[in-house]
């Protein structure tokens, strides 16, 4: 397991700009177990929020939610 939250933040928000496509909450932390990462649901679904907050997702569904990544350029 490598730092605290915030580096799974911005490993997270790397996976989402290097992948793009279609984010839930499996998909965030797979990316994060993927980066070494031991991540929670509650947590992965916030930062999920924050990159909403941010602009570089969007969300598309409610139920299960699910977001899409916001193309820039």
């Amino acid at each position: 397991m490598t730092g605290p939250t915030s580096s799974q933040c911005a490993d997270l928000e790397r996976a989402v700009r290097t992948y793009g496509g279609h984010w839930d909450t499996e998909r965030a932390l797979r990316a994060l177990r993927d980066a070494g990462h031991d991540p929670q649901d509650k947590h992965t679904r916030q930062i999920l929020r924050d990159l909403a907050s941010e602009g570089l997702l969007v969300k598309v569904e409610d139920r299960p939610v699910r977001y899409s990544t916001v193309r820039t350029g």
